[in-house]
Parts: C-alpha cells; structure tokens; sequence
C-alpha cells in the first residue's frame, strides 16, 4: 500500500529531479520522522504536506519535528522546510525564517499557515509570528538549487 505521505514527498523529489540538471542525490536523513532527507550530501530539507484543497494550509510541528530540524541544522548548516500546499504548489522556508513563524521555544505542538490568493504569493503565519515577507511559488526549487550550486557534496556524511 503506497502511504500518503509518499504521494507528497513524490512531488517534491520529482521536481528537484527535473530541476537539478547536473542531479540530484537523495538520502533519508536518520529520524523516526519520515520527513527529512539530505540532498547533494549537504543540504537538510524537512517535508510537510497538507491534504486540504485550497487556501489556507495549515501544518502543525510537535516539539520533536522542530527538535529534528534544529538537529539538522547543527549538523549540515543548511536546512529548509518544505511546505506541500495540496495541489497547489510547495512553500519553501529557510530555517532562519522558520525561527520567525516558530521561534527558539520548542512548544509541545505548534503550527504554520500558509494562505494564497489566486494569483498571488504565499502568506506564512506560526505560532510565534509572521513573516513580513511573501513567499513565491518560484521559489521552490530555486533556492535550493541556488545553495546547491555553491555547496560541495561530502561524500562521507550518511554513507
């Protein structure tokens, strides 16, 4: 039986796919979580989906996802959180704008929004802010394959 959660990480590796034009390499980043992996050796992303059709997307985060990330964080420097909106496109967070929408406090369960007109960029709220920026539906994978580009692949970590 293919999980849901397969359906939505699918879409995100079949992006970066078609996007990394030199290739990508993925490894499931240690975790009980099922959502972290690295790429090119050293870039963390953590992935969350929302099964609901249209605006807003609303993800929640227990203590021990943002545990994970943190953890990420310190041992690749370069993370991102990747937010699968439905059908409607993938919001992607740096871990620096995370610490914005859900700051250093790891609470037990907290939560981002993701909203979007037609049209228009993405609105992310959390728990402990907003950010005062919007965030474009471009922007994924590009700024991974931006970072990617300036990163060297450590052929020893997770091997």
């Amino acid at each position: 039986m293919i999980k849901e959660f397969e359906f939505y990480h699918g879409v995100v590796f079949s992006k970066l796919i078609h996007h990394f034009t030199n290739g990508v390499s993925v490894k499931v980043y240690p975790s009980p979580s099922n959502a972290s992996y690295v790429l090119n050796g050293s870039i963390g992303i953590y992935i969350k989906h929302s099964t609901k059709r249209m605006t807003p997307w609303r993800f929640s985060f227990q203590r021990i996802h943002q545990d994970e990330i943190q953890r990420m964080k310190e041992e690749l420097g370069s993370v991102f959180v990747l937010l699968v909106c439905g059908e409607d496109g993938i919001v992607t967070l740096s871990f620096e704008e995370l610490k914005i929408i859900l700051n250093e406090t790891h609470d037990e369960a907290e939560w981002i929004s993701a909203s979007r007109m037609p049209n228009k960029e993405y609105t992310i709220k959390g728990s402990d802010g907003a950010l005062n920026k919007k965030v474009g539906k471009n922007d994924f994978p590009k700024r991974l394959l931006e970072l990617s580009v300036n990163k060297i692949e450590s052929p020893n970590f997770l091997s």
